[in-house]
């Protein structure tokens, strides 16, 4: 802007060498690894969490921000309004990154079961409680404040454990959606809506270990309508 109002005689900002980024490669869970997670997270009282965050792919802190308000269960409905930021020992409520990050995710049945049924479990946990505070978060503490994700980290960790399955993060969840979201034919413009993508290259970039399977399914799918387009002309 300098160089273009006249105040300076070049951009040096032109000289210098960009840095390549080094993607680190996702790793979501196997099929298997999922159903064992899911048994193990039955009981467990964030158990809803985990199926919510493999199914659709919220990141940790849309997910922990993921208010009652935002979800309408008789539709199957969620909504990305907010991420949950932690500085400190102070929590805010912050927008999401980018204009695509606020979305609409319609929920797979089993969500809006398990979201159902924690909803009576979190009143029922809500009237026992001493000193309730109200947030109207679907995740929180048995008082009503806010998660912290390191504990919600933790606590997947030992449940991956109890499932027997090699570690991951709790942001691979995500990767997981993604990736079994591709890996069933969806296009991948509809998953970049769905995990509030600001690009489709990205989509694309992050996702690149899946694009073999669907290139081999696509000219499967190609080969069929040929070959049935073939049978139809003699």
């Amino acid at each position: 802007m300098a160089l273009r109002w006249g105040l300076v005689s070049r951009n040096v900002a032109r000289l210098v060498e960009p840095v390549s980024v080094n993607r680190t490669p996702v790793a979501p869970f196997e099929p298997e690894e999922v159903n064992a997670i899911l048994e193990a997270a039955a009981e467990d009282r964030l158990g809803t969490f985990y199926t919510v965050a493999l199914a659709v792919g919220l990141r940790p802190s849309e997910a922990l921000g993921l208010k009652w308000a935002d979800v309408d269960l008789s539709e199957g409905l969620l909504r990305v309004q907010r991420v949950l930021e932690r500085r400190g020992h102070e929590w805010t409520f912050k927008e999401p990154k980018s204009r695509t990050s606020r979305r609409t995710i319609p929920l797979p049945r089993v969500c809006v079961d398990q979201l159902t049924a924690h909803r009576h479990r979190q009143l029922f946990e809500r009237r026992g409680a001493d000193g309730w505070e109200e947030n109207d978060l679907v995740f929180c503490t048995p008082g009503g404040t806010p998660l912290d994700r390191t504990k919600v980290s933790r606590r997947f960790s030992k449940l991956q454990e109890q499932a027997g399955v090699a570690h991951h993060r709790l942001y691979d969840c995500r990767h997981t959606a993604a990736s079994f979201l591709l890996a069933q034919g969806v296009a991948p413009r509809v998953v970049m809506e769905v995990l509030g993508h600001s690009s489709f290259a990205l989509t694309m970039d992050t996702y690149t270990h899946v694009l073999p399977t669907l290139m081999r399914d696509a000219a499967e799918a190609m080969d069929r309508a040929l070959i049935s387009a073939q049978r139809t002309s003699r």
